[in-house]
Parts: C-alpha cells; sequence; structure tokens
C-alpha cells in the first residue's frame, strides 16, 4: 500500500469548497496529501477548510479567479512560496448550464469555456513550470462522461469537456519528458449540488438508473480511489488517460 501513500506531498484542488473538488481534496487528505483548497467565495472555501482541518487533515485555503491568469501565476507563485512546493494539481473547477442550442446565450458560452477549459490551462501551465524544474509531479484534469457522450441541452459542456480530454492528451505529451503525468477522471452521474435539479427530477433518475449498468447515480466518495491512484506512485507510468468512473455508462449503448 506504500504506492499509494501521498504522505509529505502538498497538493492544490481547485474548486473545492464543495461537491466532486472537496471530496477529491478530502480522499488526498486521507492518504496523507498536505491539501490546499481553491474557489472564488472565500468564506465557504473557510468553512471547507476548517471542517477537514477538524478531521485532523494539514490544509490551506487560498483563494483566486482560475479564469484569470495573472491571478492564477500569483496564487501558484503564493502556494510555492508560503506552503510549499507542489507535488499535484487536480483541476476540477467547473460549471453547468443548460439551455437549447440554437437559443444558447453567447455569455453562458463563454462562461463555460472560461470556468471548464481555460482554468484548466492557465492553473496546469503555472503549476506544470514549477514540477518540470523539479522534474516529477501529478497533473489531474477532471472531465466528464460528457467528455465522449452528448446529450440534450448541453452540447457547449459537452464541447468543454471534449477539449479538457484532449488538452490532458497534450499536456502528457509534452510534459511526460520532464517526468510530469497528466491524466484525467471522468465522473459520471454523481450526487452532487451541480446536479440537485437532476436527483430531484424523478423521470430523469429513472432514466440514469435504466442507462448506467450499476442502475443508479454514484457518490462523490466512490471517486477517492481514482484520484489517490492517479495523485500516487502506483501510476507511475500511467500518461494521457481518462479514468471514467461511471457505473458504466460509456461502456454500453
Amino acid at each position: 500500500m506504500t504506492l499509494f501513500d501521498l504522505t509529505g506531498r502538498l497538493a492544490l484542488v481547485t474548486g473545492s469548497s464543495k461537491g466532486i473538488g472537496l471530496a477529491l481534496a478530502r480522499a488526498l487528505a486521507q492518504a496523507g496529501a498536505e491539501v490546499v483548497l481553491n474557489a472564488r467565495d472565500a468564506d465557504r472555501l473557510e468553512a471547507s477548510r476548517a471542517a477537514l482541518a477538524a478531521e485532523g487533515h494539514r490544509v490551506h485555503a487560498v483563494p483566486f479567479d482560475v479564469t484569470d491568469p495573472a491571478a492564477v501565476a500569483a496564487g501558484v507563485d503564493r502556494i510555492e512560496s508560503a506552503i510549499g512546493p507542489l507535488a499535484i494539481l487536480v483541476n476540477n473547477a467547473g460549471v453547468q448550464h443548460r439551455a437549447p442550442l440554437q437559443d444558447f446565450p453567447h455569455e453562458a458560452w463563454r462562461r463555460l469555456l472560461a470556468t471548464n477549459l481555460d482554468s484548466v490551462f492557465f492553473v496546469g501551465q503555472a503549476v506544470a513550470r514549477h514540477m518540470i524544474g523539479r522534474g516529477r509531479g501529478k497533473i489531474i484534469n477532471v472531465g466528464s462522461v460528457q467528455s465522449e457522450l452528448a446529450r440534450p441541452g448541453i452540447a457547449p459542456y459537452t464541447a468543454t469537456k471534449g477539449a479538457v480530454k484532449m488538452l490532458t492528451k497534450g499536456m502528457a505529451t509534452d510534459w511526460g519528458r520532464h517526468g510530469l503525468q497528466c491524466n484525467g477522471i471522468g465522473p459520471g452521474y454523481f450526487r452532487t449540488e451541480l446536479n440537485q435539479a437532476l436527483v430531484d427530477d424523478a423521470t430523469f433518475s429513472a432514466w440514469l438508473a435504466n442507462r448506467t449498468p450499476m442502475g443508479r447515480w454514484g457518490e462523490v466518495e466512490e471517486l477517492a480511489g481514482a484520484a489517490v491512484f492517479l495523485a500516487s506512485d502506483a501510476s507511475s507510468f500511467v500518461n494521457g488517460h481518462i479514468l471514467y468512473v461511471d457505473g458504466g455508462i460509456t461502456a454500453s449503448l
């Protein structure tokens, strides 16, 4: 089990004040990592930091806007100088917007691109510049089953998550020679605040149960193993891979 031990490693998780991001941060902390939480809402971020600290974990809160490259660079440099060298990055920040494609608002399109895709590039680049000099590092980008599949009303979201998949492969291709492993997690449908309206929709939940081989929604704790695997030495020769944690939904028609 020492292959999965993250003791002594510092991890940054974006979009980690709630939902999947917070669950991933907790998983890394439980495996021994020191964790930096990041989001834009400083108050909510501090509440999440306090909750993890109360569980006995070493955790910090560093708020900055992941869609602003200057703020990202300053935030990452601040972490590196004041807390320590980053060994793990989880690019999790993301938003959703549902609307018919022909009526999709342009401002929502730009917001999805900025939050779901630009942030992966900005934060990944800023962190990689430090990791490359050290000759090692783990970058985990959070995609989605929508990196592979589409559904009505979310075509722009699907476009961003498909791009995250390919950016992950590009990171692995460019940075693998420098000792970095860049992989992705593709969550299926999980019970989160972002999906609460769908969870509460009996018709959708019935459709999902029929569509998913495991017949149910996922629980965010079920992403823990994938995150620890990709962040640890257990995945030392895994690069450019997207690990779908989706109950089998991408495997079946």
